[in-house]
């Protein structure tokens, strides 16, 4: 066993200062063993904790460390950018080279606002699409994670085409009754939440890549459906890419599956690992944000200029020639192995990926929706995450989260990693 007593002392004393010990959910290691790693620091593909044991890391900051933890490019710039300051609240060039960098680049839109989060772009989204149509109806998807945004922080009512209730405390019913609520991949339900709810409906929202609970890969057909039905009646259709986007392509899953929604939400790797959020579409669209129109959005901290630097740095990198296509072989050479492992002996394992993000399902069935997953499996990826955690692999402390591979990641690191992830199926099927 690995010696985690540092880390294990500063959760206790943690908890003198935030609910549970962090600052967000997943961090407190509830569904695995043992105390929160508490970072030191990164290089590359490995991170580095308070006791000092080092871990290839597949998280990846969840996702926005596409260059892995530290790139010469990226520290640069921010560097550089600080000895200036770091906030103004005013418009930087910064700001200019970034936005015109990813619209010169991105072919599904016009004019983007950056925000501070994932959660912000979301909620400023939604806010745009009512005041754009005059509706105020959402449809969203279970299994999608869209931020703690009340009115999307919604899980499925006990009927077809219903709406929500709340999965949080705190959320008003009266917000909940503007969401409706669907189960992914079923088409009948779609057709039938537009017939009845046409009238009401601003948007619907959808991770086309839902990498939130589990990587629930959809079916071409169902994402192009959705995209039809909007465009018969009239409702936006949001593609939230706060996960997808840049890390699968350039554009997102906009592009993989050339699907152009009416607005889109970026986070994560626009920031280079700092914070970061944007939503987007086209002039006509975004026209209606103030100051140019009458949807109210503002943000002191957005588009701040060593955030811009940063994520200009991460961005000059991944439109090289080649990375996207390298990255995704390196996914290949971790998950490839484990596949054919898994199927050589019979284990109900299936790593599934797009792109450079991964997950390991606890199934051999092909899953698209929320309710297809095992809850009962979690207890297998509970041994694997404490077994790979003594074997120097860091994974997302959930069996519902995703992995993540960066370009900082070697073959020959991956290489090893699917060794030992197969020797701990052996270990947790034996």
């Amino acid at each position: 066993m690995i010696d985690r007593s540092r880390s294990q002392s500063l959760f206790d004393e943690a908890k003198n200062y935030f609910p549970g010990g962090v600052n967000s959910p997943v961090r407190a290691f509830k569904s695995v063993n043992g105390p929160p790693v508490f970072v030191k620091h990164g290089s590359g593909p490995y991170i580095y904790d308070e006791d000092d044991n080092e871990y290839l890391d597949f998280c990846c900051s969840w996702g926005p460390l596409i260059l892995g933890h530290d790139h010469p490019s990226v520290r640069a710039a921010v560097i550089d950018t600080v000895k200036s300051g770091t906030s103004f609240g005013t418009p930087t060039i910064h700001g200019n080279r970034l936005g015109k960098l990813i619209i010169d680049n991105h072919s599904f839109i016009e004019r983007m606002r950056f925000v501070s989060s994932g959660t912000e772009a979301v909620m400023s989204a939604i806010r745009l699409a009512r005041g754009y149509t005059g509706r105020s109806k959402i449809i969203k998807f279970e299994g999608c994670y869209h931020g703690h945004v009340d009115s999307l922080l919604v899980k499925a009512g006990s009927g077809l085409a219903t709406f929500g209730v709340g999965s949080s405390a705190g959320i008003p019913p009266s917000f909940v009754k503007e969401t409706i609520v669907l189960q992914l991949d079923d088409e009948p339900a779609l057709e039938e939440a537009f017939h009845i709810h046409k009238q009401d409906l601003a948007a619907v929202i959808i991770e086309p890549i839902p990498a939130n609970n589990g990587l629930l890969l959809q079916r071409d057909e169902f994402l192009r459906k959705v995209r039809d039905l909007c465009t018969q009646y009239d409702v936006l259709l949001i593609f939230d890419e706060v996960i997808s986007g840049f890390r699968v392509g350039f554009e997102g899953a906009a592009g993989t599956y050339n699907i152009k929604p009416d607005l889109i939400t970026f986070g994560k790797v626009i920031g280079g690992g700092l914070p970061v959020g944007a939503f987007a579409g086209s002039q006509h669209i975004m026209r209606h944000i103030a100051p140019e129109g009458p949807v109210y959005q503002a943000g002191t901290l957005s588009a701040n200029p060593v955030a811009m630097a940063a994520g200009y740095a991460a961005l000059q990198e991944v439109l090289k020639e080649g990375f996207y296509q390298d990255l995704a072989s390196k996914v290949k050479t971790l998950t490839d192995p484990i596949n054919s492992h898994a199927e050589e002996h019979k284990f109900p394992v299936t790593v599934r990926s797009i792109g450079s993000i991964f997950w390991i399902c606890f199934s051999r069935e092909s899953i698209r929706r929320a309710d297809q997953i095992n809850s009962e499996s979690m207890e297998h990826f509970k041994k694997l995450h404490s077994i790979l955690m003594a074997a120097g692999i860091y994974l997302g402390p959930s069996g519902y989260e995703v992995g993540f591979v960066s370009s900082a990641h070697t073959h020959l690191q991956l290489t090893n990693a699917s060794k030992i992830i197969c020797q701990s199926l052996d270990q947790i099927f034996s």
